[in-house]
């Protein structure tokens, strides 16, 4: 008999309400997903007050005073705080984004964060990308040729270099793959938006000399004709990127060279 609901040990429950900051009066309220591989109990949601008037302004303001003043044990990953690395990916208030970027003020009542989802969680907000990484490394990321080396630079028309806009700025921090229906039930073959927009990246780099190898290894019923064009990638990333188009440009490619 099929089972339609999560398993007992999976299911989220209530956790530890935190009381409001004493004295403070401008309060919102953040729901944070918790859980601990190593205590044996369920992931639960640990609610925490925090005092605006005492606060900065994005989400990741709000996780780095909850655990520097609050509590201790609460785990994520940051870095740059500029939207530069992707390292506070998480999914916020429902959406996918960076905490680092993400404006509490853009939150309508209580602020709920949870890990990317579909990725196997490390320990409370942090996913394991070690899956999603080896994907990355599947489609060699750095520039092939044949040629010899040149003295200096090698050396790319403008309108070239301009192809690469929109494709360059990615930061791999997973927002659009695990938005992705496709890559929810298909991450073990399908490559997922942020890799394909990776791999269009050299695809269509005229300094690149692998344009056939490339897209042989993409051409697979799964790695890369998984994407429906559903269009959660564009929406989410939180560079403005399209992953889709992206995608739709790299199958373009596949028919123009069997014609």
């Amino acid at each position: 008999m099929a089972e339609f609901s999560l398993p007992a040990h999976s299911k989220i429950k209530k956790g530890t309400v935190h009381p409001k900051p004493e004295g403070a009066s401008n309060t919102k309220a953040f729901h944070v997903y918790r859980w601990n591989p190593d205590d044996g109990e369920n992931p639960h949601m640990d609610t925490y007050h925090v005092d605006m008037d005492n606060c900065g302004p994005m989400v990741l303001d709000a996780l780095i005073k909850i655990k520097n003043e609050m509590d201790p044990t609460l785990t994520f990953r940051r870095s740059c705080r500029e939207g530069v690395c992707g390292s506070c990916s998480m999914n916020i208030d429902g959406t996918n984004g960076l905490a680092c970027t993400s404006a509490i003020e853009d939150v309508k009542g209580d602020v709920k964060i949870t890990p990317l989802p579909h990725m196997e969680v490390i320990k409370d907000l942090v996913p394991d990308f070690k899956h999603f990484y080896a994907q990355y490394a599947s489609i060699k990321p750095w520039m092939q040729t044949q040629t010899p080396a040149p003295t200096k630079e090698r050396l790319q028309a403008r309108d070239d270099r301009e192809k690469l806009d929109g494709l360059y700025e990615c930061i791999l921090c997973a927002c659009c793959s695990t938005s992705c229906p496709s890559y929810w039930w298909n991450g073990d073959k399908y490559l997922g938006p942020a890799v394909l927009l990776q791999a269009y990246r050299w695809l269509v780099d005229s300094r690149d000399e692998m344009t056939g190898e490339r897209l042989d290894n993409l051409e697979d019923p799964f790695r890369l004709y998984r994407c429906h064009t559903i269009m959660n990638c564009a929406n989410a990333c939180p560079k403005g990127l399209n992953p889709a188009k992206a995608i739709a440009e790299t199958k373009k490619m596949m028919l123009e060279r069997q014609v």
